[in-house]
């Protein structure tokens, strides 16, 4: 017999640094959901992207059995991350927090493609130019 999907809970923690306290305890437990077992599954999971921000999306069962999968890191923290960074502009546009070149732009739109809705190189390079005017950091148009 096929299990039964009972919810979806997506959540952003920082890579094979889960615990069960907050945000993971408020998200799982309130399903039903092995705490432990899944920060075990998902710090196991995630050893190699160790500093980097790994969202999760986790498939809930009616048998309280869970499925997740990993994304790739925010593009505001692919941004920040490239640019070394520590956050962007609080005062968008007045003030700017880097610059991006085309080159760097393509790089992330390449590495985040398969989390985006789009299949396009094109189409992504301007969802992360996007976010990085939102977050202050100007695009150099080479």
């Amino acid at each position: 017999m096929a299990r039964k999907v009972k919810t979806i809970v997506k959540i952003n923690l920082k890579a094979a640094e889960a615990t069960p306290a907050p945000p993971v305890g408020t998200a799982l437990g309130q399903h039903g959901v092995a705490i432990m077992e899944f920060v075990k599954q998902y710090n196991d999971k995630t050893k190699d992207l160790k500093g980097q921000v790994a969202p999760a999306v986790i498939t809930i069962y009616d048998d309280r059995s869970f499925t997740f999968t990993i994304k790739r890191a925010p593009v505001a923290d692919m941004i920040k991350k490239t640019l070394g960074i520590e956050k962007g502009s609080g005062k968008t546009p007045r003030e700017t927090a880097g610059t991006l070149t085309r080159e760097m732009v393509k790089k992330i739109a390449e590495e985040k493609l398969e989390d985006l809705n789009t299949k396009d190189v094109e189409a992504a390079m301007k969802i992360v130019e996007g976010t990085a005017r939102s977050m202050g950091v100007t695009v150099a148009s080479s």
